[in-house]
Formats: C-alpha cells, sequence, structure tokens
C-alpha cells in the first residue's frame, strides 16, 4: 500500500510537471542594435523583468546586435512568427504602413515634448495597423535628435550637392534627393564599413549612433544639430505567440513594456546631451548650421510634409489634426 502511494506521489508530480512545462513559453526577442546601445539595453531589462515576474510562464531570450535577425529581417520575422518578438526602426516600414513614418517627417517635431506629443496622436492609429497585420504594439522610444555628420565642412547648399549620402528609410532618401545628394541605403550596423570605404561620407542620424560606431574614427569631423526629427523603435509581438498567454502574463507584459517605455524616454533625453558631449571630445565639431542652410532644411521639410500627407490619406490628416 505503502508502495502504491509513493508511486502515485510520483505520478501526478510528473503530471504535475509536464502540464506546466506545456503551459511554459519561450520567446526569442530579435534586436537589431548592439547590447550596449540603450535601447537594446533597455528591452533585454524588459525581457528580464517579464521573465521574472511571469512566474515560469514565459521565458523572454533577447538576442542584440542583430545576431537572431538583422534589422531589416526583424519586422518580417516577428510578423511570421520565427520570432516572437522583436524591435525594429519604425520610419524604415513606411512601405508597410505610411503612418509608421511621421515621426521621421523633417521639422515637424523638433523637441521631446512635441514628439511625445505626435505619439501620442499617431499611437491609435498605429497599433490598428500593426493589429492588421497580425501584431501586436508592445511599446517605443525614441532616438535622440537627428542631426547632419560629414566628412567635410558644410557652409552652403552647394557644399551638399552630390554628397555620398547614407539614408536608412524613405524619408531620408528624399531629403538626399530634395538637397541634392546622393543617397545609398545602409543599416546602422554597417555605418563604419561604408564610411571608413568612402561608400558615404554624411549622413543624418543620431548622436547616439555616431557615438556608439565611433564615427570620427572613419574621418567624420562635423556633426550639425540641426534637431531634424526624433524617429523610434518600437517593440512588437506575434499575435499568435500573445494569444497563447493567459490574460494574467499579458497583464504583466503590457505593464512592464510601459515602464520600458518610461525609462526608454529618460535615456534617451540624457543621450541627447551626454552623446553630443562624447562626440566634442573625441574631436569632432559640434554646432548648428547656419541660417541660410536652416531655411532650406525647413523648405525641404515643409515639401517631404505635404509628400506625406498625400500617401498616408485620411488618415494621417487626423493624425496631424490631432498633434496640431
Amino acid at each position: 500500500m505503502k508502495l502504491l502511494n509513493k508511486l502515485l506521489i510520483i505520478f501526478f508530480a510528473f503530471l504535475l510537471n509536464s502540464n506546466f512545462a506545456m503551459s511554459a513559453e519561450k520567446w526569442d526577442m530579435a534586436l537589431a542594435y548592439g547590447a550596449g546601445n540603450f535601447h537594446s539595453a533597455n528591452a533585454t531589462e524588459f525581457a528580464k523583468n517579464v521573465t521574472e515576474k511571469s512566474g515560469g510562464k514565459l521565458t523572454i531570450v533577447a538576442h542584440p546586435g542583430g545576431s537572431l535577425y538583422k534589422g531589416g529581417e526583424i519586422f518580417r520575422a516577428v510578423r511570421t512568427g520565427q520570432a516572437q518578438i522583436g524591435e525594429r526602426f519604425m520610419s524604415a516600414l513606411g512601405k508597410e504602413d505610411p503612418l509608421l513614418e511621421v515621426d521621421s517627417q523633417p521639422f515637424l517635431a523638433t523637441s521631446y515634448d512635441d514628439a511625445m506629443k505626435l505619439y501620442q496622436a499617431s499611437k491609435q492609429e498605429i497599433v490598428k495597423g500593426l493589429d492588421a497585420k497580425g501584431l501586436i504594439f508592445l511599446y517605443a522610444v525614441p532616438w535622440p535628435a537627428q542631426g547632419l555628420y560629414s566628412k567635410k565642412e558644410i557652409n552652403s547648399i552647394a557644399d551638399l550637392k552630390g554628397l555620398k549620402f547614407r539614408a536608412y528609410n524613405s524619408a531620408t532618401i528624399r531629403i538626399a534627393e530634395l538637397t541634392g545628394m546622393a543617397p545609398t541605403k545602409i543599416e546602422a550596423a554597417e555605418i563604419s564599413q561604408a564610411f571608413s570605404t568612402g561608400a558615404v561620407e554624411s549622413m543624418i542620424t543620431s548622436p547616439t549612433t555616431g557615438k556608439n560606431s565611433k564615427i570620427w574614427e572613419n574621418g567624420v569631423g562635423y556633426f550639425y544639430d540641426i534637431a531634424a526629427w526624433f524617429p523610434k523603435n518600437m517593440v512588437i509581438v506575434n499575435k499568435d505567440a500573445w494569444n497563447k498567454l493567459d490574460s494574467g502574463t499579458q497583464k504583466l507584459i503590457m505593464s512592464e513594456a510601459a515602464v520600458a517605455e518610461k525609462k526608454g524616454w529618460e535615456l534617451s533625453k540624457k543621450g541627447n546631451v551626454a552623446d553630443k558631449k562624447a562626440l566634442a571630445d573625441a574631436g569632432m565639431k559640434v554646432g548648428k548650421v547656419n541660417s541660410a542652410l536652416e531655411k532650406h532644411f525647413q523648405k525641404v521639410g515643409a515639401t517631404m510634409a505635404d509628400e506625406w500627407k498625400a500617401k498616408a490619406g485620411s488618415r494621417g490628416a487626423s493624425v496631424l489634426a490631432a498633434y496640431k
């Protein structure tokens, strides 16, 4: 009888553990940027917090530096379920949905307060668009204000003509076209190689990206703080993977996503100051463009805003109306 009781205890323990193992989920999180980048560090902390607080129901494993999928592959990988969760630079996905490009319209939002207002005005439409593609939106964090990097000094519109320019989305390609620069599409991980080989000699990106890639080591001596826009990275989840979770775990994820978003915005603000100082400390000339160039860029921005409104249709118009 004692032997039978022991066998029953072992059987039910095994059954309980088996059911728990079957209910536990593991997600692979695809991150494009290196582990030291503040976006990746923030996302990794989010993954750790969800894993620890889920009570074993969900484990999220972060894969920074494009080690799981490169930046340009992450959206598709999450959408198709090859990765359950991932982070992607939003405005690189304009062909998927023009609304994802709203934060990269030049000079539409040139401060963190305006960037937050634009985010709040556009979030609902962005979430709806992603939901229709089988994706759950978790959170979004901006990069510091985008500035103009160059190997040579830029003092006039003429200095922009023919400049080999690193583009990373349709907005930066269009800026190049409207200013006479020659665009080449290059992901962030390839920046150093592109500058060192002479494939490009200028770009518009954040001081963080320039600092992380040690851009000064590749002959880039100038950073013009034009505060063109505050583009965001977003973290998304495959809807099928999401639906496998119980409601309590889903609520936990959304709660931790809100924490990560708030922290990410603060990290971005700190980087906007500290990373420009790092560029200057490395010997780069950090400053503003002259008034003629500033007016030129604003004119380009107005042209692009009109083009974007035509492309984004009524959804875009409602977002801009809510923003203004």
